[in-house]
């Protein structure tokens, strides 16, 4: 039997933002932050609606993340994310001390990973690969329509 709340269960989440961030013209990237097995803050990509590079779909669930908590530390806490965090968003997630990130679509152009791997906090758990596929069809999807 597949437990509810797995990472599958919560990448389809994210997924769902990301599907939003499509329909809205947005580089469909989606996240979910969460806590104790409960979603507590969705996002997704909004950097053409609000005309600002730093909307990332993480950034805007860490701030909602926090804003809920009351705290910026969110080390009980665990994002999930269709594709693999840039380097701006990954050290916003190094500050914010986060416990676990599961990302879905490795970001071969702008990913973390390949530029500054050390970026996050040293305890924060890193689970690669989630939904893969469907993750990595979606942005696919996305940059052959806007060709």
């Amino acid at each position: 039997m597949v437990e509810p709340f797995d990472d599958v269960y919560f990448m389809r989440k994210a997924l769902q933002e990301a599907e939003h961030a499509f329909l809205e013209g947005e580089i469909p990237v989606g996240a979910v932050v969460v806590a104790q097995n409960r979603i507590i803050a969705r996002a997704h990509n909004l950097t053409e609606t609000l005309t600002d590079v730093t909307a990332h779909a993480e950034m805007q669930a860490i701030t909602a993340a926090a804003n809920l908590l009351g705290g910026k530390y969110l080390n009980e806490c665990t994002l999930y994310v269709t594709v693999e965090p840039c380097v701006m968003c990954a050290g916003a997630l190094g500050w914010s001390q986060i416990g676990k990130i599961v990302y879905g679509a490795t970001d071969e152009k702008r990913g973390f990973q390949k530029f500054a791997p050390k970026v996050l906090h040293p305890k924060t758990e890193v689970i690669s690969g989630v939904m893969e596929e469907e993750c990595g069809q979606l942005m696919k999807r996305f940059f052959q329509e806007r060709r």
